[in-house]
């Protein structure tokens, strides 16, 4: 239990229901949903695509969406991976010849077929009980009215100003500059586009007027999508990958999402005995950054759409992990990436819901670096996430990009589970962190003893790819210091270190506690 004198917030607990995501009126429409009827799936449509507005540098009907479900009666979750392929006319060939060597974020090569609202189709087709339209009807609304900017977001918003161009810099920027927090922000011309997916359902988004704008507004840019591409958009319903660490099972969503880098991450760390360290100090730092430069070298060797992996499996393989352990030096960084590995960013939303018949719904929604590519249609105002920058320019490496090809995803949702029942959906923002933050947060509950809210509370660290271990400033100098005299290129991040939310639900009562973490603008809630 926290200390009621020091800041802080409690878990939420509730019986009927229960949403945590990063935006306190996301959260309040997928409540209102699951009293109207509805369940777990159609109130996490709802909320989500809500967040498009209230956090549009987040998230948005251009980008993507991975989700676990775990239907109402069943203990097995199902995963829905709705990531966009590459348009058929696309040439990594031709990239190089241009000199790139990798795809650049600003540019329509960046811009992946967006697979979101075909995912959301599919979620709502198969799980859903009111449809589409309704879960799509509180977004409309707010669409058009507007809502005033959030702290967290405005922060961001002001950060991310030059990636906007175009039409996307009137849509998404007042008198040319980032609004503040609490001035109103509203996308009345997206509205058109949800209202004609609430009537059309997927080809309101994929054929017609919409889809016209998105291609009018790529091929400006000097982009290959065509007629085709956008038609023959389709989310895939697949199976999550399991792994466990100390007795606590794990369920994530299989490539070309990182989440077997997580899993992998697990496995080296559960090689130490982690709960004998001091959960704010320097060494479990260390011991999680190696950890991580090593988990995402092998991601970033293998990970890849899983038609094109020669074997899915090999990160999940133990002797893999002990094999890497056995690099980590206790007292001293290794560079990164690191060497000898050859045998063996970033925005994002989440949110999850879980309903009175214990439906649990994990997803995550993203339009990848903030604000995407940048570029916005001009008639609905759609913003274009930029995950094609998620492939490699690599002349025969699995996530080459490649015509018709999904490319690796950072974006993972989550779920913990004990004894065969689901405990736990959860999820971690952040882009490359998130790995990272699901092995902290697990790590947290097991080898800590935390309860929900104070594992999500907790100062984070993250060794990034480019080689510099940022250290929130809830740690102390000292502890820096320490990371420094490692070898570490330690500094404190300007930002805060992603974001979480997390609903459990307790196996004996089936009583729901939600948190949501203090780093973003949102909350659990529940009735």
């Amino acid at each position: 239990m926290r200390d009621f004198q020091m800041p802080g917030r409690s878990a939420v607990w509730a019986d009927n229901g229960m949403c945590a995501t990063s935006h306190p009126l996301a959260a309040n429409v997928a409540l209102d949903i699951l009293k109207a009827g509805g369940n777990a799936v159609d109130a996490a449509i709802a909320g989500a695509v809500l967040l498009g507005l209230c956090e549009p540098q987040m998230t948005g009907i251009g980008g993507d969406v991975f989700a676990l479900v775990k239907p109402a009666g069943s203990e097995t979750p199902v995963a829905l991976n709705g990531s966009g392929r590459a348009p058929a006319a696309f040439d990594a060939a031709a990239l190089r010849a241009e000199g790139h060597q990798t795809i650049p974020l600003g540019s329509a090569h960046a811009v992946t077929v967006p697979c979101a609202v075909d995912g959301f189709h599919k979620l709502s087709e198969r799980y859903g009980k009111l449809g589409l339209s309704d879960s799509l009807a509180p977004a409309i609304r707010y669409m058009r009215e507007g809502v005033p900017v959030a702290p967290r977001v405005a922060f961001d918003w002001a950060d991310a100003v030059d990636t906007l161009q175009g039409p996307g810099r009137e849509a998404f920027l007042v008198n040319g500059a980032a609004p503040r927090a609490g001035d109103r922000f509203a996308l009345p011309k997206q509205a058109q586009a949800l209202e004609a997916i609430a009537r059309d359902g997927r080809d309101g988004f994929y054929k017609g007027a919409v889809a016209e704008d998105m291609l009018a507004t790529l091929r400006a840019a000097g982009g290959v999508h065509t007629e085709a591409d956008f038609a023959d958009a389709s989310a895939t319903w697949t199976t999550p990958i399991n792994g466990s660490y100390r007795g606590l099972d794990i369920v994530e969503h299989p490539p070309n999402g990182q989440g077997a880098a997580a899993l992998l991450l697990a496995n080296i760390l559960s090689r130490f005995d982690l709960a004998a360290l001091d959960p704010m100090g320097a060494q479990r730092i260390h011991l999680e950054a190696e950890a991580t430069k090593l988990a995402y070298d092998a991601r970033d060797r293998f990970i890849a759409d899983p038609d094109y992996m020669a074997d899915p499996s090999y990160l999940g393989r133990p002797e893999l992990a002990e094999a890497l352990a056995a690099l980590i030096d206790l007292g001293k960084a290794m560079p990164t990436p690191p060497p000898g590995t050859e045998a063996v960013h970033k925005d994002t939303i989440y949110i999850t819901v879980v309903d009175k018949d214990r439906m649990a719904v994990s997803l995550i929604y993203s339009i990848f670096h903030s604000f995407g590519s940048g570029l916005a249609s001009d008639t609905f105002n759609i913003l274009l996430h930029n995950r094609g920058a998620g492939f490699t320019l690599q002349e025969g490496h699995p996530n080459e990009a490649a015509p018709g090809k999904r490319p690796m995803h950072t974006i993972l949702p989550g779920m913990l589970a004990q004894n065969g029942r689901i405990l736990a959906p959860f999820g971690v923002m952040g882009g490359q962190y998130q790995s990272t933050g699901h092995a902290r947060f697990f790590s947290n509950l097991v080898d800590f003893g935390m309860d929900l809210q104070t594992a999500l509370d907790m100062p984070r660290s993250f060794s990034t790819p480019e080689g510099v271990l940022q250290v929130e400033r809830g740690y102390s100098d000292d502890v820096r210091a320490t990371l420094s005299d490692m070898g570490h290129n330690v500094v404190i991040p300007e930002g805060p270190i992603g974001g979480a939310q997390s609903i459990r639900i307790d196996p004996e009562t089936g009583v729901l506690e939600g948190a949501s973490d203090p780093r973003k603008d949102g909350c659990a809630l529940g009735y």
